[in-house]
């Protein structure tokens, strides 16, 4: 029989993040006992609660004797008070690894592999090493059977909505790589303004300056239980929620948080993360924004072909109505890009600005006409007609004053303490600009998790620019971001072709 092995728990106050880290001391009879080593996965157990935790090992003086010390995640999701008495062993065998190692071979992995990876993974039984290795492994190397499953257990891995059956029940999603592209909030009001319920989860940022939630967090409370996303659907035929609060797909946020650390955005990963959300919210309906252009996420129309039968495909197979629409994706939409500098943009939209980007206004204008006529709620130039009336009445204006109100109020945009604006290098025609640097120099600023960082563009493709003249201004919260920033525009002199035009 296996000794049972006991510690008081003691708070570090570290910041690991998410992942779950314990601190023993070097000398440790437990170490010594159990061959505990640094980073030797444990599992630390309270009651009927217990964790499985990374270890790692400390000096005599950071801890007492008989003492084993908690980062703050650990403390929080063991609800740890202090100087309880845990009890601590070697973490269970993980068989799901072995599947993770096939799939690092090249091999296929069955439903049931892809179901207990999943499992594991939403339990909180892998480190983030282990999530990474999985990760990898599967970029551009799942088959569409692969897809489907992992949309199937990512699914099964939280809880779904509930509504009235046969409600129909649309949603919207761009798959990014555009900066600025926050057309979702625009088109739930205007669609919802036309009588289609919207229950709207969104992500926070993947590899982007903004995600939907990030931006909408500036505008209102995005962080909704399940009972107040269905309330706020009531009273509003609509919401605009951040869906990692409502443990929706748990497992795609926990892939999602690694997927932002190593910079990546694999497409069968993309369809399952985007697809996994619209069905655990009870959507009937989705349509997709596929931009394509030669510095976005997607850079031809072959790969964006392939991608929107992958979606329509996964989607069919899961009860799912799926429409795709492959859009122009050659420049940033609107003139923000960052949390704060994007909800300018979709407020100066919906209020009809004379200033408001007509880019924006125009691209949400065309995939809610689309998403209306999928609805079945007329032809599409019947549908496009009623979005810009909904528009330019104020009747979009108002239902997004509605949706906020049900979620906890409009507030206000919070200002940056720190800007710089930079002027065109020399004179001719704005030509062409890298979005990936664009929306790296935004991420330098601080976007998004420093809400009020990013940058305004000041001109467009096809404006011709003095010497001199404002082409962006910086945002950020600090000097330090500020030039951090800076230095790499400086260094990335071709981030913005000005040239003669042709």
């Amino acid at each position: 029989m296996a000794a049972i092995h006991t510690l008081f728990a003691t708070s570090m106050g570290i910041d690991t993040h998410q992942e779950p880290v314990v601190f023993i001391r070097a000398d440790s009879e437990v170490c010594r006992a159990e061959g505990f080593n640094a980073n030797t996965r444990i599992e630390v157990s309270v009651n009927d609660r217990s964790l499985i935790a990374t270890l790692n090992v400390v000096t005599n003086e950071v801890l007492p004797a008989r003492h084993i010390g908690f980062s703050r995640i650990a403390w929080q999701r063991l609800a740890l008070a202090g100087h309880e008495m845990v009890t601590v062993r070697h973490a269970p065998v993980l068989h799901s690894m072995s599947a993770v190692r096939k799939k690092m071979y090249g091999n296929s992995l069955s439903h049931k592999e892809m179901n207990d990876i999943i499992s594991d993974i939403s339990q909180h039984r892998y480190s983030d090493m282990q999530i990474a290795a999985f990760l990898t492994a599967c970029v551009e190397r799942l088959n569409t059977d692969e897809v489907i499953a992992l949309t199937q257990s990512m699914v099964a891995s939280g809880k779904r909505l509930s509504w009235p059956d046969r409600l129909q029940l649309v949603d919207k999603h761009c798959i990014g790589g555009l900066p600025g592209n926050r057309t979702t909030p625009i088109v739930v009001a205007i669609a919802s303004a036309a009588g289609l319920v919207m229950a709207k989860t969104s992500s926070r940022a993947i590899t982007s300056p903004s995600g939907t939630a990030d931006t909408m967090e500036v505008l209102t409370r995005v962080h909704l239980d399940l009972a107040e996303i269905q309330a706020t659907v009531r009273k509003a035929n609509a919401c605009l929620a951040w869906g990692g609060a409502v443990n929706l797909s748990p497992a795609d946020d926990m892939l999602i948080r690694i997927e932002r650390a190593l910079d990546i955005d694999g497409t069968g990963q993309m369809v399952a993360s985007v697809l996994s959300k619209k069905i655990a919210a009870g959507s009937t309906h989705a349509l997709i924004d596929i931009p394509v252009g030669p510095t976005a996420k997607v850079r031809s129309q072959a790969t964006a072909e392939n991608m929107a039968s992958l979606f329509e495909t996964v989607g069919k197979a899961l009860k799912l109505k799926v429409c795709c629409l492959i859009t122009e994706g050659n420049e940033a939409i609107g003139y923000g890009i960052g949390p704060a500098q994007e909800a300018r943009d979709v407020l100066a939209v919906l209020q009809c600005q004379p200033g408001a980007p007509a880019d924006l206004r125009e691209r949400a204008l065309f995939l809610t006409a689309h998403l209306l006529n999928m609805a079945d709620r007329g032809e599409l130039s019947e549908t496009t007609a009623l979005a810009r009336e909904l528009l330019q009445s104020g009747q979009a204006w108002q239902q997004f004053q509605r949706i906020c109100e049900a979620q906890g109020g409009l507030k206000s945009i919070p200002e940056a303490a720190c800007s710089l604006p930079l002027g065109a290098r020399h004179s001719g025609t704005l030509l062409a600009m890298d979005n990936r640097r664009l929306a790296r120099l935004a991420k330098l600023a601080g976007a998004p998790y420093s809400p009020a960082a990013g940058l305004r563009l000041h001109a467009k493709l096809g404006q011709a620019l003095a010497m001199g003249q404002p082409l962006f201004t910086l945002y950020a919260d600090s000097q330090g971001e500020l030039d951090y920033a800076a230095d790499y525009y400086a260094h990335n002199h071709d981030l913005f072709m000005i040239g003669e035009a042709p």
